[in-house]
């Protein structure tokens, strides 16, 4: 049994070393270690093992912070039933996250309520957990950014910040209009990310009506042909999941008068 000035001792050892997991459970591992007769290597190997799965839950919840995310947007949340089979098999084969290793773009459209911020945001809550940094923010959002930044001589600054995220989720683009100067550093966000990270975008317009967020026809051109060159398009044609839940709603109440 360890004496209890030896246990101090390596209780500072411990924590000199960051290693916060193991100092957490080793009165507790000890007493499991002499109970089950571990050899050392067995109890090292739990020891550190403990310890990096502590290290990778902080991590992980470090990434989701800083992400952004809406809360409760995952897989488990999210009724894959509701989609055809085809992009249920499609959207499975994204989750591997190697569409970020390719530096392939995601590509969601369909009608407010199909779920498609929804989608995107589990796909990149598996990316999280996988050790990837995601961010997400609104079209208005990271416009207005973009503006404040360009106006303050510091829009190179914010988009190198921004470069350091693997993968930017960009929701309900084409949502506002956006008038010409908006246009313009959205334009500039879109050509900085070009084959150098992934993008995620939600929308309900089609590329045929985005000439409306980007004014110029060769703007909205350019634009569409950098986002389709590396990317995975995921076509929610749909039902709003919102229609669908009021409609539930009233043939049970129909069914109790």
């Amino acid at each position: 049994m360890i004496t209890k000035a030896k246990q101090n001792e390596l209780y500072v050892i411990l924590s000199y070393l960051c290693l916060s997991g193991v100092k957490e459970i080793f009165e507790e591992s000890l007493e499991r270690a002499e109970q089950e007769s571990m050899s050392y290597s067995d109890y090292i190997l739990y020891l550190l093992g403990y310890e990096s799965d502590v290290r990778k839950n902080k991590k992980i919840a470090r990434l989701l912070k800083e992400s952004r995310l809406p809360i409760g947007k995952t897989l488990d949340t999210f009724d894959m039933k509701r989609l055809p089979l085809k992009l249920q098999q499609k959207t499975t084969a994204i989750l591997d996250g190697s569409f970020i290793d390719r530096r392939e773009n995601i590509l969601a459209f369909g009608l407010p309520g199909s779920g498609k911020t929804h989608l995107l945001c589990a796909i990149a809550y598996e990316q999280i957990k996988a050790g990837r940094r995601i961010l997400f923010t609104t079209c208005s959002l990271l416009v207005q950014r973009l503006l404040m930044a360009k106006k303050e001589l510091q829009l190179e600054k914010l988009l190198k910040r921004l470069s350091k995220y693997e993968a930017v989720i960009i929701d309900d683009i084409g949502y506002v209009q956006q008038d010409r100067s908006e246009m313009e550093v959205l334009f500039t966000f879109l050509a900085e990310r070009y084959e150098r990270g992934s993008l995620m975008i939600t929308s309900n317009l089609p590329f045929s009506k985005w000439e409306k967020i980007f004014k110029d026809p060769m703007t909205t051109a350019a634009a569409i042909d950098r986002l389709v060159h590396h990317s995975i398009i995921l076509e929610l044609n749909i039902k709003s999941y919102r229609t669908e839940a009021v409609q539930k709603k009233n043939k049970e109440e129909e069914k109790e008068t």
